[in-house]
């Protein structure tokens, strides 16, 4: 006897929703973690899978309605009602899309399943689920290739999950292009259909507006590719019992700002500036004076006690008159370099670097002192090449590259590098020691404590030159002030995120500066806006 569904008020009751950046849960799982997860929710604590599928739906259902329906103003009723098409694969992912299209159908939404698995062959939980749909009435037919999807729908997408496995097979990869092409707002389940839960790569995904994902929020759909296809992340936990968690190890901590400004210690109140610690930012060829500059500027604004810049005697006046604050230095050579190097507690070296004679003695220089040191831009480019540094490690240093320089950096393609970036943090982390902060679209750290966490913080409008400078910068002040080497990484990058998205929020994306952030970071710092 097919096993009954609880009553649709206690099932929307226990599914709980939160939504995007902020109220996402700190703890990302890979896949089967999330799985391990599920298992011990049905097996060590009774929940009836079918209930937990259920919830999906619902969770799921909820989420469509609030959205697409209420937000966009999308018709259900009357003679120009949209659609809602299902599109279902063969596994529990087609199970919740089931369950998404019988509650549709309960509220009289017009509603169709298109499935690639034939549903009579499904088992199992999803098998109950597609037979709900059925009770319902659902309309369920054969997905053709080629077969076009009406503009005036919202798609749900529950074609593959977290079952993605290689590249997809020709008839999900056809549907998914199909989905992509009709211009409809898309509704994922779980995860985009094509993009990967542990690393966020895709090379054919669906493109959601908005995605909910349950029991736990997957490790890749923060990163990588998935920030392009994810559209509004939501969570449900399916009002799993917290035990199921306490007991799953967690694979990547999601960094909160909140969290990490509270670990900054108060100033007492007879401070000095000799408390605060003195950032030397290294930087500056020819033409390139602009990079150590605004390191030198976002050090200072991060609290730093004093800031100097050492940088080509041309850059001088320049560096001066747009921040007389600091204090600027020529050294035409690296012999001119040694002796102000007695004189700083933490290091920023490579904005504006370049890859001369000159840039060479400057690495030299910094590396042969024991200070902590910021290795950025064409610092990391220098040491990727081996020649100053050979079998460069070191235990307190910080290395910033993106996805280009970490590909140099470990000898292989920008392509390998995205498509596991967790991977990537972590052998550059062990190649070199220190703190690795692998930048991009949900920014990766791997910690000289062997932690290993995400930051999706900031905007596409940080797609712009200097953005990489204004962070080094804002590192080398925070260790200036004492601050253990990877906290410092992980609060770096939030309050920079952070300063970033509001400088969007004032003046749009498009045409966002790295200087622009300069106003914003000392609020944020001061969590006046956090």
């Amino acid at each position: 006897m097919p096993t009954t569904f609880p009553a649709p008020a206690k099932i929307q009751q226990d599914s709980q929703i939160t939504l995007t950046k902020q109220s996402l849960p700190a703890t990302l799982y890979t896949a089967e973690q999330v799985r391990q997860l599920d298992a011990s929710a049905i097996n060590d604590h009774g929940i009836p899978g079918i209930y937990l599928m259920k919830r999906a739906g619902r969770a799921a259902f909820n989420v469509l309605q609030a959205h697409f329906f209420q937000k966009k103003g999308f018709q259900t009723d009357g003679p120009q009602a949209e659609q809602v098409i299902v599109f279902c694969g063969g596994g529990n992912n087609a199970g919740d899309g089931y369950i998404v299209a019988g509650l549709a159908a309960q509220r009289r939404i017009p509603v169709t399943v298109f499935y690639l698995a034939d549903p009579q062959g499904l088992s199992g939980d999803a098998k109950l689920a597609y037979e709900f749909s059925c009770r319902e009435g659902v309309i369920t037919q054969e997905y053709v290739a080629g077969q076009p999807v009406p503009a005036e729908s919202v798609i749900v997408d529950a074609l593959l999950g977290i079952g993605v496995s290689g590249t997809l097979r020709s008839e999900y990869r056809a549907a998914v292009e199909s989905i992509n092409a009709s211009g409809a707002p898309v509704l994922a389940l779980d995860v985009p259909s094509g993009l990967c839960a542990d690393t966020g790569a895709a090379e054919c995904a669906v493109k959601a507006d908005a995605t909910i994902t349950f029991v736990g929020v997957k490790q890749g759909l923060l990163t990588g590719r998935a920030p392009a296809l994810t559209g509004s992340l939501y969570f449900s936990d399916l009002s799993i019992p917290e035990e199921v968690y306490s007991a799953q190890e967690v694979s990547v901590q999601r960094l909160e700002l909140s969290g990490l400004l509270q670990q900054l210690p108060e100033r007492d109140g007879d401070a000095h500036k000799g408390d605060f610690g003195h950032v030397m930012v290294i930087g500056g060829e020819l033409g390139y004076a602009g990079a150590a500059a605004m390191a030198g500027e976002a050090a200072a604004r991060m609290g730093a006690g004093l800031t100097s810049v050492a940088t080509r005697p041309e850059h001088v006046a320049a560096i001066v008159a747009r921040r007389p604050e600091i204090m600027v230095t020529g050294v035409p050579s690296g012999q001119q370099l040694q002796p102000l190097l007695e004189q700083p507690s933490v290091l920023v070296l490579g904005p504006g670097l370049g890859k001369t004679p000159w840039s060479d003695q400057m690495l030299q220089q910094a590396a042969a002192t024991e200070l902590p040191i910021v290795l950025d831009a064409d610092g990391l480019n220098l040491l990727a090449e081996g020649r100053v540094l050979p079998d460069a490690y070191r235990d307190n240093w910080v290395l910033t590259p993106h996805p280009g320089e970490a590909a140099r950096l470990l000898k292989c393609t920008t392509a390998e590098i995205q498509q596991d970036r967790f991977a990537a943090a972590k052998r550059l982390q062990k190649t070199y020691g220190g703190c690795v902060l692998l930048k991009g679209a949900g920014t990766v750290i791997a910690g000289s404590d062997g932690s290993l966490c995400l930051a999706n913080v900031g905007n596409p409008g940080m797609a712009s030159g200097g953005m990489g400078d204004v962070l080094s910068g804002v590192i080398g002040g925070l260790l200036a002030q004492g601050l253990e080497l990877t906290l410092a990484v992980q609060l770096a990058v939030c309050l920079h995120g952070e300063a970033a998205d509001l400088a969007a929020a004032d003046g749009g994306q498009r045409g966002l500066l790295a200087a622009d952030l300069m106003p914003y970071l000392r609020f944020v710092l001061n969590g006046e806006v956090a």
